[in-house]
């Protein structure tokens, strides 16, 4: 399988169909202004040594060795090889929140799409860590395990909505507990869970999760996301009601989130500004010891373009050999 390293230069293969349009409507001009001298019959008579064919071998040789050019300047590679590559860095796993109170406005646009962009912002700042994400609502779920990948970070990250966990609710211990797991076992002690929530925990007990995690060596930060003011949630072009009719309005609850902290040994923040939160939080990861991690990585491609500029060079040399009249003799010739 071909992998191409410069895959834009692939665009000029659209310009062959173009030389061998071109060469046609050459020739046909060119008849027009025989036809002009006199009859054609005779004028071909007058020279019988042009080849009609050799022209179009040409183009066709030219043509072929253009899109072998263009190929070899695309980069074609094969042959990845295993290697083992060591970085060195924290593991992280965020925890977001995606039940329906995330859909409050306390933030431009919501509180969920104003968390993933903050998200997204962590990962520019991260250089050899490793990240996860974890969704939860009613239950949680393992978005993406830990990777160094962050451009598949990011496009996991934009994937998620409301819709994401269909069970609602908000089971922040249930977050915790299957973040602990996620973890790879190569991390031992540079390990955080960022848990970014409105603190409305409805199903389990978070403290004890987040003592839990503590227990083995795992900081629990937490980002509370909204206002203790609170606001109604939009739901399908309407505000949600509960089973009376009245309108649900989402609140803050610092409390929970600032006890889930305190257990798991790491600090709460009330998300604001541009980075949401997160800025103090990865400053105490930079101060943590690094891990060394292995991974197998694809690399040291082989090169394949300069076969495919030396069957370019050869069919150049081929139509420039390539005159433009009848053989003198015919093979064979008795």
């Amino acid at each position: 399988m071909l992998i191409f390293g410069d895959y834009k230069f692939l665009y000029l293969l659209l310009l062959i169909p173009v030389f061998i349009i071109g060469y046609g409507v050459v020739r046909y001009f060119m008849k027009r202004r025989i036809r002009k001298f006199g009859d054609p019959a005779l004028v071909n008579a007058l020279m019988p040594s042009w080849s009609r064919s050799k022209g179009w071998v040409k183009a066709v040789l030219f043509s072929l060795a253009f899109g072998l050019f263009v190929i070899g300047l695309a980069r074609p590679r094969t042959g990845a090889k295993l290697a083992e590559r060591k970085t060195r860095g924290a593991e992280i796993i965020v925890a977001l929140d995606v039940s329906n109170s995330m859909l409050a406005r306390d933030y431009s646009p919501n509180r969920l799409e104003r968390a993933k962009l903050s998200i997204s912002r962590l990962t520019d700042k991260l250089q050899e860590d490793r990240i996860g994400l974890v969704i939860f609502a009613g239950t949680s779920f393992v978005q993406l395990p830990v990777t160094t990948d962050y451009v598949s970070a990011k496009m996991f990250l934009s994937s998620i909505d409301t819709g994401s966990i269909p069970v609602q609710g908000t089971a922040i211990g249930d977050a915790i507990r299957l973040s602990i797991k996620s973890f790879s076992a190569q991390s031992e002690k540079s390990r955080v869970i960022i848990v970014i929530s409105d603190g409305e925990n409805h199903e389990d007990d978070a403290v004890a999760a987040a003592k839990q995690a503590a227990e083995i060596g795992i900081k629990v930060y937490t980002i509370g996301v909204g206002s203790a003011e609170g606001q109604p949630i939009p739901l399908e072009g309407e505000l949600m009601k509960d089973k009376d009719g009245n309108i649900v309005v989402t609140k803050l609850n610092e409390q929970m989130l600032r006890d889930i902290a305190r257990a798991g040994g790491g600090a709460y923040i009330h998300a604001g500004g541009e980075e949401f939160g997160l800025n103090p939080i990865i400053q105490d990861i930079r101060r943590m010891e690094d891990e060394e991690f292995g991974s197998v990585v694809f690399e040291e491609y082989d090169e394949q373009y300069m076969y495919f500029f030396g069957a370019a060079l050869l069919l150049l040399v081929i139509e420039m050999l390539i005159g433009g009249r009848k053989p003198r003799r015919k093979l064979f010739e008795v």
